[in-house]
């Protein structure tokens, strides 16, 4: 018992230490992520002054070759994703802790007219002046896409990004077609047109795709990194090897009684059946005795990967959230690529699709998958897997996906899509 307390007293010193080192660094955070979002508008400074006499970066200069322009392009790219997420940083840290002074205002005023100056990139407001709106639109929407843009657009470079709502009016959109087509063909400037529609498709293209990568790959690397380098380490520390702290619920410790349950089945099958030299009842005793060990370090291992997972997935969301944050732009035009590509689709692709998502999430085989899903988030986060939390969750959440998806045939589709619904209804009946 003696020996117990100056482990436990050590334990208390090495945590009282952490987080005293962990205090000094969270009230040095503000003034830490503004200092390096200040050297990166700097670097950003001294492209301007090398290559441009002083003035705004442009990646379509004609003064430079194309692989001196890419390279200012990364360059140029890098630092601001660096002072963005740094200023993002400093906002959340210095109105949580406060401690400004002078020389941060200094520093905060640069930044900001560096990052107003590069609000936009070049690509960027080339790309989305291309996403116009192709037909006739009602006020009334348009001046609803207009209200919901101006939150994260500036007014003097609104667009108009085409929408679902959009896609109607008040004569067929194959009329409407016809006659474009028409005026298009007498036009003399339809081959640069053309040209500058295909240029501007494979820019958005490139875009989206990278951003999509963005949003997926940013999450899952933080989260994993996160884990095995600093939360783990520190969960396994805090955590020793203790019957009592080994399951963090009563079905994990179930879980493992049943495996060892299982185990000593097996050795007494082999033993009766003559499968494996027959053990006295002392040597299978030590047996057993060595798989508890193996399967308490097993399940202690587990729950500790369990806890590290809440923290993880916590950074994993915050990292997506301020990847949202800063690249409000590249939002519109995903979502402008994505519906070229479900709006491209034949009607029977889209009936097709529809089925199949409806059948997978809210048809009469969904709630074993529900079930599967659920009870997988459970495990991953260390919680019991409740089962009457998830029969009632399946009862209602499909229910709720499947008013959300009628209300959108009924509201969107019909109007969108006409042949495509009467698609979808035959292949239902």
């Amino acid at each position: 018992m003696a020996s117990t307390l100056p482990n436990k007293n050590h334990l208390l010193t090495k945590l009282k230490n952490s987080f005293q080192s962990a205090n000094q660094q969270l009230q040095k955070t503000p003034e830490r992520s503004l200092e390096q979002a200040y050297h990166a508008v700097l670097k950003i400074k001294a492209i301007e002054d090398e290559y441009f006499n002083g003035g705004k970066i442009s990646t379509e200069s004609t003064n430079h070759t194309a692989s001196v322009i890419s390279y200012l392009r990364v360059n140029l790219d890098k630092n601001l994703n660096i002072a963005k997420l740094r200023l993002v940083e400093f906002n959340v840290s210095s109105f949580v802790l406060g401690n400004l002074n002078a020389n941060h205002l200094a520093k905060l005023r640069l930044v900001d007219e560096v990052l107003g100056k590069y609000k936009y990139t070049d690509q960027e407001n080339n790309l989305l002046a291309e996403i116009r709106l192709s037909e006739p639109v009602n006020p009334v929407n348009h001046s609803l896409i207009k209200a919901n843009n101006q939150s994260y657009l500036p007014t003097e470079n609104a667009i108009d990004v085409e929408t679902v709502t959009d896609k109607t009016g008040v004569l067929p959109r194959s009329i409407g077609r016809t006659i474009n087509k028409i005026k298009s063909d007498f036009n003399p400037k339809k081959e640069e047109d053309v040209v500058r529609k295909f240029r501007s498709s494979r820019a958005k293209t490139k875009t989206a795709v990278r951003f999509l990568l963005t949003l997926i790959l940013v999450p899952l690397l933080t989260q994993q990194l996160s884990k095995n380098l600093f939360i783990n380490p520190i969960v396994d520390r805090v955590r020793v090897e203790s019957i009592p702290r080994l399951f963090l619920h009563s079905e994990m410790k179930e879980s493992a009684l049943r495996d060892l349950q299982s185990f000593e089945e097996e050795i007494k099958f082999d033993n009766i059946i003559n499968l494996a030299p027959r053990l006295s009842e002392e040597a299978i005793e030590e047996r057993l005795k060595y798989r508890a060990a193996e399967l308490a370090k097993e399940y202690w291992h587990k729950s500790n990967s369990s806890i590290s997972n809440v923290f993880a997935d916590l950074l994993g969301v915050l990292a997506f959230s301020l990847v949202l944050l800063v690249n409000r732009r590249q939002i519109a035009i995903l979502k402008s690529f994505m519906d070229d590509i479900v709006y491209g689709l034949s009607d029977s692709a889209k009936a097709f699709i529809i089925i199949l998502l409806t059948d997978v999430f809210v048809g009469f085989h969904s709630p074993h998958g529900w079930e599967v899903i659920l009870e997988g988030i459970a495990d991953h986060l260390g919680l019991p897997a409740n089962r009457s939390l998830i029969f009632l969750f399946i009862a209602t959440f499909p229910v709720i996906l499947d008013s959300i998806f009628k209300y959108w045939v009924f509201r969107y589709l019909s109007r969108i899509s006409p042949s495509a619904l009467a698609t979808l209804k035959t292949m239902n009946e």
